[in-house]
């Protein structure tokens, strides 16, 4: 393996765990409150703080003409991870902490072959293979495992 890619791939890693203790973490706090719109918000409210925290210490807050700078479409991500982070907060009490990230990765992995295959909002094109298809069913094959019984 090449050893470049360890710390990249332990911090990926390191984010695969903190979002399945994210999820059933939110969800007691949809609990508490209620309302898992809500707790949502809360969750994105306190990262909001920490990131915007670390971005003003590091001197990285952004002038207006990088922001307007940026295509319309780099927007969409705070609406996706809102989306995200409130459809999980739903599903865990429905499903398990297993069977809502299975099917989150899944759902990831398949537009990610999409994304890859036709090389969305910039990235490199990368073929769809045997080996990636495979990848995915097996991911597939562990949702509806997860489900079983």
């Amino acid at each position: 393996m090449n050893v470049s890619i360890l710390l990249p791939l332990s911090g990926i890693l390191l984010g695969g765990v903190f979002l399945s203790s994210q999820a059933p973490i939110n969800a007691a706090l949809a609990r508490s409150l209620g309302d898992p719109v809500l707790a949502a918000c809360i969750s994105f409210g306190i990262g909001f703080l920490i990131l915007a925290a670390i971005s003003v210490f590091r001197g990285s807050w952004p002038s207006g003409g990088a922001i307007a700078a940026a295509p319309w479409w780099s927007w969409l991500g705070g609406f996706l991870g809102a989306f995200y982070v409130a459809i999980v907060i739903w599903g865990v009490p429905q499903l398990g902490v297993v069977s809502t990230v299975a099917a989150l990765v899944f759902g990831q992995v398949a537009a990610a072959l999409v994304l890859d295959a036709v090389g969305a909002f910039g990235l490199p094109v990368q073929a769809i293979t045997w080996q990636r298809l495979l990848a995915a069913g097996l991911i597939l094959s562990g949702l509806v495992l997860s489900r079983a019984g």
